[in-house]
């Protein structure tokens, strides 16, 4: 699964009962049991398989889209649920939100992907760690995943007043105090996600070849392969600087639980129209087809607040020339992308 973040479970429709040294539970399962019929037991389970897929692979595939994820599992049913579309004028200043301070990021690592079916993960050391930034704890990387859409058309999973991005990369960690994500998902801020938009650039971003070349690798669900001497910090440079949206959410996939922190940056990352186009040919789903359209729609907020780090300074009030040349500097200084 991918933010892709969920791990191996059981649909919220299967509760799995324990097994005491009394008697009542054994006599309830064995009564139960000589009741239901074989037939009514292979359809529940049926009901209960838990498979789901994207839009993309309907109707084709027989498997629930994101419309219909909520009937097997619960929480993808919740309040606060993502991805969301962030609308700038109603976002408020926290001024808790600092700078992040990433460590290992400049780290020379050796880093394993593989193909899970419905994404790519590429496996990262838990010596890679995320603090400040107004997060409660120090979190330890788990994996980073990337999103992206079919045809040329946007990918991304979270949107900004509306607009969508070709691409959304997202890096998933864990509270480090953790030994694993499934133990994370029970603390409503367990999980620390950084979320990354990518736009289409005039020029080749370079330092994505490798990823690209990675993803070429493991076409097949259950491929996998390594890459080596990769640094984090070639993807995603100077992150420590940029200004971003924070606001709680959850996993992007079931059984979407509802334990993410997430950042998500204003400046966007480069990737050249040939990059992008490659990127839809190199993997395919569980089901032989292309992997593409790999997005859940955005979510309502339900009453959330989303803020940011960024303070404004523009109060667009005074209809004189002075204001209105300081407020059109402080919107586009506001609009730039890094490369």
């Amino acid at each position: 699964n991918s933010l892709s973040l969920s791990p191996p479970s059981f649909p919220d429709c299967i509760k799995i009962v324990p097994v005491t040294q009394g008697s009542e539970n054994c006599i309830g399962i064995v009564v139960m049991t000589s009741i239901l019929s074989l037939s009514s037991v292979l359809l529940a389970l049926k009901l209960c398989s838990g498979e789901w897929c994207y839009e993309s692979q309907l109707p084709d595939s027989k498997c629930s889209g994101p419309s219909e994820w909520k009937k097997s599992f619960l929480r993808c049913g919740g309040l606060n649920q993502s991805p969301i579309n962030i609308i700038t004028r109603k976002v408020m200043h926290d001024p808790n939100l600092t700078s992040f301070i990433f460590d290992g990021h400049e780290d020379i690592f050796n880093m394993s992907v593989e193909n899970h079916g419905q994404s790519a993960h590429f496996t990262l050391p838990q010596s890679v760690r995320l603090r400040g930034g107004g997060l409660s704890a120090t979190y330890k990387a788990v994996q980073f995943h990337l999103h992206w859409g079919e045809d040329g058309g946007q990918g991304s999973e979270h949107s900004v007043d509306g607009k969508r991005y070709p691409m959304e990369l997202h890096i998933v960690h864990i509270k480090e105090r953790y030994n694993n994500l499934s133990v994370a998902l029970n603390d409503s801020t367990g999980v620390a996600a950084l979320g990354f938009f990518f736009e289409v650039s005039s020029e080749k971003n370079k330092k994505l070849d490798r990823i690209l070349e990675a993803l070429g690798k493991v076409r097949h669900k259950g491929n996998s392969s390594e890459i080596e001497d990769f640094r984090l910090a070639d993807i995603v440079p100077q992150a420590n600087t940029l200004s971003y949206y924070r606001y709680s959410g959850s996993l992007t996939t079931p059984g979407c639980d509802q334990s993410v922190v997430w950042t998500v940056f204003q400046q966007t990352l480069p990737i050249s129209k040939y990059q992008l186009t490659s990127v839809y040919k190199r993997l395919l789903f569980a089901t032989e087809k292309p992997m593409t359209g790999i997005f859940r729609p955005v979510q309502n907020l339900n009453g959330r607040v989303v803020y940011t780090s960024v303070k404004s300074h523009c109060l667009c009030v005074l209809p004189n020339l002075i204001t209105l040349f300081l407020c059109l500097f402080c919107v586009f200084g506001q609009q730039k992308c890094f490369h």
